[in-house]
């Protein structure tokens, strides 16, 4: 793996997180692969309504800004499985926080939520 920059970064470390984490597909690839190693249709079927070309798309932009791995295995039909690097799995914190302060919000009485607003 190269040890160069995937790409150039902002200056701002909250904008360089987003950057890389930014849409809602990035973020549940990396919960279901926080548990471990999956094949491209185990992500697909856990991710529900997401396409082909849509999950192929995130897949590869996240290997090239090393948060996951793809390793295919020279066996017929082809298996391909994506986890994550060390870098990406240092994501865990970040994401069991959002699990958290979801679980909260959800939980939370409608009425306070618009005190939020």
């Amino acid at each position: 793996m190269s040890k160069e920059l995937p790409k150039e970064l902002p200056q701002c470390p909250v904008e360089i997180t987003l950057s890389l984490i930014s849409n809602r597909w990035k973020v549940l690839i990396l919960r279901d692969l926080m548990d471990g190693a999956k094949r491209f249709g185990e992500l697909r079927k856990s991710l529900g309504n997401i396409t082909q070309k849509v999950l192929t798309s995130n897949l590869r932009e996240m290997e090239e800004d090393h948060l996951i791995i793809r390793t295919v295995y020279a066996e017929v039909p082809p298996r391909v499985d994506y986890q994550l690097t060390d870098l990406g799995y240092s994501l865990k914190p970040i994401l069991e926080s959002m699990k958290n302060w979801g679980s909260r919000y959800r939980d939370s009485a409608e009425e306070e939520v618009e005190g939020y607003a």
